[in-house]
């Protein structure tokens, strides 16, 4: 899919798959150390039978050339401007049996976090969701769940918007593909955890880029603006790990850019 096609999907779909960006011959290394990651030092979400680790990067660094792959930046520079940031870094596995999810927008658009612009949206790009499939994702495997074109709507339905978040929507669809490839969406979108209902764990990341502009301060611990805006209000908020500087020096010259804001004091 080349980049005209790909903003095309994007405009009107919200989503996209970006076939083969982890060569097959490495996936499978990446996808073993990514669940190692999980597995060793992650927790739960609130969805049951959901593993995660968030701020991933400074767990393993297996993943980290491809962040930087052309396809995805270019898509991310077109819609968002120059320079854009990773803004989180979230390993998730669905295991066999897992329950479906609630229907969602990615921060900065889910009306349950302390730090989300306030419903109805501009129809503006302001962050972009990529989720990686380490495993192959079908209707079996537990692909991801979207509504298409709902990224254009003013709200979602985590801001009591009329649609019922536990229940299925008419037009949802699995997002699929192969091991290896990349799901890309305007955060806007509705989407969902769906069942796995393979026997075997569905390892995914999620990747999200934000534009220069975007505050995402309330991410870090320690932040003036989660001080006042998580801890100070009991709110509720995602967090990311810190970057170790170690970690940092690593990484591929093409990705550093990406990460330097999160790079530990």
């Amino acid at each position: 899919m080349n980049l005209d096609k790909a903003l095309h999907h994007l405009k009107l779909d919200g989503w996209c798959v970006l076939e083969g960006v982890i060569p097959p011959s490495q996936v499978g290394d990446i996808r073993r150390s990514v669940r190692s990651a999980v597995e060793s030092s992650g927790g739960s979400v609130s969805v049951q039978g959901v593993g995660a680790r968030t701020g991933l990067l400074a767990f393993d660094q297996s993943f980290s050339p491809y962040l930087a792959d052309r396809r995805i930046l270019d898509i991310a520079e077109a819609l968002l401007g120059q320079p854009v940031r990773i803004s989180f870094t979230t390993a998730i596995i669905n295991y066999p049996g897992n329950e479906r999810g609630r229907w969602h927008a990615d921060w900065p658009f889910n009306q349950n976090s302390a730090g989300h612009i306030p419903a109805p949206y501009p129809d503006m790009v302001a962050h972009l969701t990529t989720i990686w499939m380490l495993s192959s994702f079908s209707a079996e495997t537990g692909g991801t769940l979207v509504v298409p074109g709902s990224h254009r709507s003013s709200n979602n339905p985590t801001g009591d918007n009329g649609v019922d978040p536990s229940r299925p929507y008419p037009t949802e669809i699995h997002a699929a593909g192969r091991a290896g490839s990349v799901l890309i969406f305007d955060s806007r979108l509705w989407h969902s955890t769906a069942p796995n209902r393979s026997g075997r764990p569905r390892v995914g990341m999620a990747v999200r880029y934000a534009p220069w502009w975007l505050n995402i301060d309330i991410l870090r611990p320690g932040s003036i603006e989660r001080t006042q805006m998580v801890d100070e209000t009991g709110g509720h908020e995602n967090e990311q790990v810190p970057v170790p500087a170690p970690v940092y020096e690593s990484l591929p010259a093409p990705v550093k850019p990406l990460y330097r804001h999160w790079v530990a004091d």
